[in-house]
């Protein structure tokens, strides 16, 4: 049997010639319908020239550097979602992503606004998970004056001139944390929120419906002021310490942000029947969360899927860099997981 030609090719894909040594060659562009459609029709005969007929395909695609401003390198959760977001860059094949993702462990709003306008020089498009302060909006005004989209990831920020948003639906949060709380506490008692910062939108958003639902649906539990732990384990460790020892109709802690292996440190040092009365519900998914799910000391974690929401990311910020100059916002709600220590995945 004679081997598959270029004419056989260009007949069962239904291209010119000249079209096959356009994409061959690289000497002109294609269209992605049409290069699929040769690459079927060369799959289908036999074609010897599949692998370099796919190469061209991958040169033949967009190139996009996306750069994304991580925080705190030393938390488990950030390399998770850097991970995530290096997986999903190399899945796309719609284009061809050169991830850069840097993380920044001074959260001051000087640092989170120099890095993002020097990420600004190379990228097509940034993402950024920061606390919301007017510096951080500068920066993204200039960067926008510059045609570069900025998304937020994870947390939402105030900026006027940002190109997106990426997260999953906070008011949910707060009030299905209040619910698991409410629903497997004994008796009144008094619940504690935490928080790492007032300026993340996400926690303060889940804070106010985590009161919420307590108002309505649990009266006879006492919410106490909402407590600062600056995302630091060690803040949350000496808080929750002293909760147990000032507070001694303790029921609940809401950790709505960093710190849940100070929380679970703490609490490991209590007897079983204390650690019983304490119901826990975070927003991590890290390795220590699952430790403290697999142990029974976390009733539940609210967490953003490790997965879908990288994905979702650079699907928007792919889908900006192509309209650039669109006023609108574009916003993705991606639905939190809900692990329980009978739920968990390992």
């Amino acid at each position: 049997m004679n081997r598959p030609t270029m004419n056989d090719l260009a007949k069962t894909a239904n291209v010119s010639l000249s079209t096959l040594n356009r994409l061959l060659h690289g000497t002109g562009t294609v269209r992605a319908e049409t290069i699929d459609r040769i690459l079927d029709a060369a799959d289908k005969i036999g074609f010897y020239g599949l692998g370099a007929l796919r190469q061209r395909k991958r040169q033949n695609l967009p190139h996009r550097r996306l750069a994304f401003l991580m925080q705190q390198s030393h938390r488990p959760l950030y390399q998770l979602w850097a991970e995530g977001i290096t997986s999903a860059s190399t899945l796309r094949s719609d284009a061809v992503i050169k991830p850069e993702v840097v993380f920044e462990d001074d959260l001051s709003p000087e640092a989170v606004s120099m890095n993002l306008l020097k990420m600004g020089e190379s990228a097509d498009a940034i993402a950024v998970i920061t606390a919301d302060h007017p510096l951080v909006s500068q920066a993204i005004d200039e960067l926008r004056a510059r045609g570069i989209p900025v998304v937020a990831y994870v947390t939402d920020l105030s900026a006027a001139s940002r190109a997106g948003f990426v997260g999953t639906d906070n008011w949910k949060r707060g009030r299905t944390a209040a619910w698991f709380i409410s629903q497997t506490t004994d008796g009144p008692g008094t619940v504690v929120p935490l928080v790492g910062s007032n300026r993340y939108q996400c926690q303060d958003i889940a804070d106010a419906s985590f009161r919420s639902y307590m108002r309505e649906h649990a009266p006879e539990i006492h919410v106490s002021e909402t407590l600062l732990t600056h995302e630091v384990p060690e803040n949350a460790y000496a808080i929750v310490r002293r909760l147990i020892d000032e507070e001694p109709d303790l029921r609940g802690i809401f950790v709505n942000g960093g710190g849940i292996s100070g929380v679970l440190r703490a609490l490991r040092e209590l007897l079983p029947e204390q650690q019983r009365k304490i119901r826990i519900v975070c927003s991590d998914i890290g390795p220590e969360t699952r430790k403290g799910l697999s142990e029974g000391l976390i009733t539940a974690s609210l967490c953003h899927p490790l997965e879908r929401m990288p994905r979702e990311l650079i699907d928007v910020m792919l889908r900006l860099i192509e309209r650039r100059d669109a006023a609108s916002i574009e916003q993705r709600i991606v639905p939190f997981d809900i692990l329980t220590p009978e739920s968990m995945w390992t």
